[in-house]
């Protein structure tokens, strides 16, 4: 028999290795940004095409590279960054491992211009699926621009598993904020498709978290700054009215890298505790700097998973820098042991205490109150007479306290003793349960419903109706709101606009990131249109990943999620009376939008069971 074992060919093995790399067009974006900068660059420009399936170009004007170096680049494993193994231990460089290019070169189209500042002329190459189609002398200024066209041209079948257009952007975006980020010395735009999405200016880190994230962020941002012989840590974190109901602007930067840590973000959250409701997360921008040997940036092919050698050194001094950044504005309580100056002009500090004011002061009641018995509470028996009436309204307020906790755990209308015979409960007979259930009794037996599932499913499937032609009510702004978003969500709610309008918006474009709000759902409050429409596009952006669902469908569960009657909210009879009719009408009422249990039956068998155990 035939040896049956072989060597690939090169261009199957860069194909192959080309898949840990670029697994979308983000993925290019984010290995040539970087690259940019690591070239020295003070100009970079990122344009697009087709969401970068058809275009992905970066032109800056960074070191450039000679004809070889030009040729070099392009080969695998080849790299400027190290020299010898000791390097991988004190990277402080973007890109390292020489496999950005060649995986590029791999799976697309690449044209490649570029100059050094003292060569009198430039070098063009053109590469085609690894192999070089030409490569010749060119004019070209000082930096390099490069251009990755047809992404998966050669590989049509994951050409195929690239997402929507609008998907496919939103990643670039992503990782175009992470670099312009990480680097506000650096001028930066975007372009897609010829228009320009960012024109970002160099200026200082608040300018530039303002100019990505938005004009709300300008009052609301509290500095972030403590050094240390082992490692410094600076940026921005939200004040506590920033924060959202879903993950969205944090980001955490260990030596200008971006990276993601779910457990640097609970030091965070954990430095918040009692700050923020349940289920808010904090905005910051935060960088760590340390030296590089005690971090490992190659456990992950994206380098945005990395390793500390010491994770509670790290944790412990996040959870303190922000503490403490958050005491120093007056956020949290804090004792401030920094005198005032002014204090000391006070008589009390500037006089002496003589003989006769001691006298004076320890034969007041003030001073016999604080030191008689050794007791710091205790009430002249004399004064006591006047205290007798607030007695009785303590009494009564504590008897109305425990009478507003019962009613808190079990609202009852109508309650079941109000009927003669038990045997004939109306149907319409509820009760809400800890604010978050309703018992509902009907001939088949008990029923408790948990009141946010059940009203859940009831949105959903009159958002799903509106998207199939039966379009939700609208009532038209008495006046048009403005809507200013950032570039980000304002590139998504294009996407949604058709969308929106089915489900009751009616939205217009109105300059750059800001449109006009001109009607809302007919069942919507006036005056909350701009936060609805915010926290629907938040719901959006986060909406479960484990749910793989198309564009419409993510938008109705984001927005019936939004809308919905939420667990801890008191309901009349008649609301929870409307709520029980609308759920049975649902087509499949027991199941909720995420597969949980809407409600459980209580028949009689099921209750003597209970009774019996």
């Amino acid at each position: 028999m035939s040896d049956i074992i072989r060597l690939l060919p090169d261009h199957i093995a860069n194909q192959i290795a080309a898949g840990e790399v670029i697994q979308r067009p983000a993925s290019a974006v984010k290995e040539l940004l970087e690259n940019a900068v690591d070239a020295g660059a003070t100009d970079i420009r990122l344009i697009i095409q087709d969401a970068g399936k058809q275009l992905v170009q970066v032109v800056d004007n960074g070191s450039g590279m000679s004809e070889t170096d030009v040729r070099m680049a392009f080969e695998r494993h080849a790299t400027s960054k190290i020299s010898k193994i000791e390097d991988l231990f004190s990277i402080r460089t973007m890109g390292f491992r020489g496999e950005a290019l060649a995986s590029i070169a791999a799976v697309s189209q690449v044209e490649v211009r570029t100059r050094r500042e003292p060569d009198a002329a430039g070098t063009f190459l053109e590469i085609e699926n690894s192999r070089v189609i030409r490569q010749e002398p060119a004019a070209a200024p000082t930096g390099t621009s490069i251009s990755m066209k047809n992404l998966f041209f050669n590989i049509p079948a994951r050409r195929n598993f690239l997402k929507s257009n609008a998907a496919e952007m939103r990643h670039i975006i992503d990782e175009f904020v992470h670099v312009a980020l990480a680097y506000p010395e650096l001028f930066f735009s975007l372009t897609s498709n010829g228009q320009q999405q960012y024109h970002l200016e160099k200026g200082t880190l608040k300018q530039r978290i303002v100019q990505l994230m938005g004009t709300s962020y300008q009052t609301k941002l509290v500095s972030v700054s403590e050094e240390t012989d082992y490692m410094n840590i600076y940026g921005f974190i939200g004040k506590p009215e920033t924060a959202k109901k879903t993950r969205g602007d944090q980001y955490f930067f260990v030596n200008r890298r971006f990276i993601r840590s779910p457990y640097l973000h609970h030091a965070i959250a954990s430095a918040f505790q009692e700050l923020l409701p349940p289920d808010t997360y904090p905005a910051y921008v935060l960088f760590i700097d340390l030296d590089p040997a005690q971090v490992d940036i190659n456990v992950h092919p994206t380098k945005q998973e990395i390793k500390f050698e010491d994770e509670k050194i790290i944790y412990a001094f996040v959870q303190a820098a922000v503490r403490h950044a958050l005491a120093q504005f007056s956020i949290t309580p804090t004792l401030d042991f920094d005198l005032d100056p002014r204090i000391q002009q006070l008589d009390a500090v500037n006089k002496p205490f003589t003989d006769v004011e001691k006298q004076q002061a320890s034969a007041s009641t003030l001073y016999k109150t604080f030191t008689e018995k050794n007791t710091a509470h205790r009430i002249d028996p004399s004064a006591a007479s006047g205290l007798r009436h607030w007695k009785d309204v303590l009494e009564a307020g504590q008897a109305e306290s425990s009478t507003e906790q019962a009613a808190f755990f079990l609202t009852e209308t109508p309650s079941f003793e109000d009927k003669k015979d038990s045997s004939e409960i109306d149907p319409g007979s509820c009760l809400q349960v800890s604010l978050t259930y309703i018992l509902y009794a009907s001939p088949k037996g008990v029923f408790l419903i948990h009141q946010q599932r059940a009203h859940e499913k009831i949105l959903l499937e009159r958002y799903q109706s509106a998207l199939e032609g039966k379009s939700v009510p609208s009532q038209t702004c008495l006046f048009p709101v403005n809507l200013q978003l950032n570039t980000q969500d304002a590139i998504l709610i294009s996407e949604l606009l058709s969308e929106l309008q089915l489900l009751g918006y009616h939205l217009e474009a109105f300059g750059k990131d800001s449109f006009v709000i001109r009607g809302i759902p007919a069942d919507t409050v006036q005056g909350h249109e701009r936060s609805d429409l915010e926290l629907l596009l938040e719901q959006y952006k986060h909406f479960s990943p484990a749910l793989k669902l198309d564009r419409r469908e993510r938008l109705v569960r984001s927005h019936a999620r939004q809308r919905s009657i939420k667990a801890g909210q008191k309901l009349n009879a008649a609301e929870m009376q409307q709520l029980v009719t609308d759920l049975f009408q649902c087509t499949q009422p027991a199941s909720g939008n995420a597969g949980q249990a809407v409600y459980i039956l209580l028949d009689d068998t099921a209750l003597l069971r209970l009774l019996d155990r």
